[in-house]
């Protein structure tokens, strides 16, 4: 069989073609499914040293959707299990508004999605807030979905953790967006002294915070920006995800962690910005 000639630019055109294909895989069918744990030791000032090494799981933004953002949420429930924590924390948006029609009926994902959660287990449970797009589709219904399969959703509240006689106070806020936060509300029962954590969906709420009491933030929103082009700020970041996109910050006396979510809207692409599991390791910091 005879062989016709490749000139240089047909081949420059496969070559580049075959680059376009791959990412496109890439961006939509393997990094979107292939969610990572990342570790990380949080050293806070007013930790009881009786729950040295305590240990919280942060997830966010599932945005479950049958056909895409399902996959790695499955992938995540077996690897939150795996490392054992002795808390998970669920930073918000479990479903997503939809870009046509009404908004109310994106919470219809809310019953599938807590479904799933269900499955993950930890020693001292598994509690929630509101994201944004859970306050604009219906959060009653959302947050009902979750309490019946025995996932606790704060709502402007704080609550006591204690182990061997340690205790810390994790509170939750509803959506800032939604313009229903109420820090105040949310920090009323916490005595003065006592080590809290927060969970907050958008974390650019951590200036606002950072004038209170909080020892650590735990956030999403953000998705890390979803695609993330090499020497360039993320193209595209909501309102109150502008500052702190990802990882760990200082704001003053508060120590923030937003995590970029395990799921995607709008398009079901990642690209340099994998779906994340967050393993915190709680210690108290050196006087």
């Amino acid at each position: 069989m005879a062989f016709l000639p490749i000139t240089r630019r047909k081949f420059v055109r496969l070559a580049a073609s075959a680059g376009v294909v791959a990412l496109g895989a890439d961006t939509t069918l393997l990094e979107p499914n292939c969610p990572r744990i990342v570790r990380k030791d949080i050293a806070l000032r007013r930790w009881p040293a009786r729950l040295e090494g305590f240990t919280i799981a942060l997830l966010s933004d599932f945005h479950y959707d049958p056909y895409f953002s399902v996959h790695p949420l499955r992938s995540a429930i077996g690897m939150v299990n795996g490392v054992h924590p002795d808390l998970i924390a669920l930073a918000g948006d479990f479903v997503s508004v939809p870009l046509f029609g009404d908004s109310a009926v994106g919470a219809a994902a809310a019953e599938p999605c807590a479904k799933l959660l269900r499955q993950m287990r930890a020693r001292y449970g598994v509690w929630a807030v509101m994201g944004n797009h859970d306050a604009a589709t219906d959060p009653a219904r959302i947050t009902r979905s979750l309490r019946d399969v025995g996932i606790r959703v704060l709502s402007n509240q704080s609550v006591p953790i204690e182990q061997d006689g340690g205790r810390f106070w994790l509170g939750g806020v509803d959506d800032v967006m939604g313009g229903t936060a109420n820090l105040a509300a949310t920090l009323h029962d916490v005595p003065a002294g006592e080590s809290s954590v927060l969970l907050v969906h958008e974390p650019d709420f951590a200036d606002y915070v950072a004038r209170y009491p909080v020892d650590l933030q735990l956030s999403g929103h953000t998705h890390g920006g979803q695609v993330r082009i090499p020497f360039l700020h993320p193209l595209f970041l909501p309102e109150l995800a502008k500052k702190y996109i990802w990882g760990q910050y200082h704001i003053g006396g508060l120590t923030l962690y937003t995590n970029p979510g395990l799921g995607t809207v709008r398009l079901p692409i990642r690209w340099r910005c994998p779906p994340e599991i967050t393993l915190l390791t709680l210690h108290r910091a050196a006087a």
